[in-house]
């Protein structure tokens, strides 16, 4: 038994790690929290109960009014700590278009985020993801988006933050146009957020998903799997998310992948443990 024990310890050690981990973006708990049966408090600690993950996607929603709250910060970084989760990025909305035509508008938009990088650093981020909105031509919109972005980029650099940029609607569904602006803020700190389905650009007009992440990969500092439904076999049935994760796995990430479930046929509770499910055997399945 001894002799079983010794080659036992080699063997664990030698687990290969995971393809990518598991984390869960707080909208998807939206419904409930907006509800009032949920604390944001409680958030992290739920996430590791409920569903056996250990990595958060704050959403700036649900505690708006205290990115310069220290003791309220400061008690969810403990609550996290305890439940052995880590605390990933906040995504920020609500706070201004960083590519308002606006001169004015834009600095401000820039300025109303300073907080929320200085938040993220409380609760131990790597990141704040923000929205690329603007208006005019495609290319002045890729000019003004850079600009602003450059802007915060180089504030959240000063406290070793990144600012990554989500497919949100409008042209930043178009994965083209939001890696040209990539290429145009150009700092190691500044990069994307690939979600598996925000790639409606307006109305009827929609970017190809696949395409759009394939884009968007090279400057992914994270990734948001969202869900919608599942068929009897427990696929997403508007993403292949097999499809959906080689081109991922192909780019080298290795990080952390969000669950992000927005659907309405599954209670959040379920919509969060279907997603969770589908991604450990596409997981399995690339090996």
């Amino acid at each position: 038994m001894a002799a079983a024990g010794v080659l036992a310890r080699p063997l664990a050690a030698a687990m290969p790690k995971p393809a990518f981990e598991i984390s869960l973006a707080q909208w998807s708990l939206h419904k409930t929290l907006f509800g009032g049966k949920l604390d944001n408090l409680d958030f992290a600690a739920t996430t590791r109960k409920e569903f056996g993950i250990d990595g958060v996607e704050y959403v700036n929603q649900f505690f708006k009014d205290k990115a310069k709250d220290k003791s309220y910060l400061a008690e969810m970084k403990k609550r996290a700590a305890d439940a052995g989760v880590k605390s990933l990025l906040i995504m920020i909305d609500g706070e201004g278009n960083l590519g308002d035509p606006n001169t004015d508008k834009r600095r401000e938009a820039v300025e109303k985020h300073f907080k929320w990088v200085e938040a993220a650093v409380t609760l131990g981020c790597h990141s704040i993801r923000v929205n690329a909105r603007s208006s005019g031509s495609y290319e002045d919109q890729q000019k003004l988006a850079a600009e602003g972005l450059r802007s915060l980029s180089e504030f959240a650099a000063k406290h070793g933050q990144n600012v990554i940029v989500e497919n949100h609607g409008g042209l930043s569904s178009n994965g083209a146009w939001l890696a040209g602006v990539m290429k145009m803020v150009d700092l190691p700190n500044c990069g994307t957020l690939p979600d598996f389905g925000n790639f409606r650009i307006q109305g009827d007009e929609w970017y190809d998903r696949y395409k759009g992440v394939e884009e968007l990969m090279p400057f992914a500092k994270a990734v948001s799997a969202k869900s919608h439904d599942f068929d009897d076999a427990g696929n997403e049935t508007k993403t292949d998310y097999a499809k959906m994760m080689k081109i991922v796995l192909k780019h080298g990430y290795s990080g952390y992948v969000g669950i992000e479930y927005e659907g309405g046929k599954l209670d959040e509770y379920a919509g969060v443990r279907a997603t969770k499910a589908l991604l450990e055997r596409v997981r399995t399945e690339l090996g």
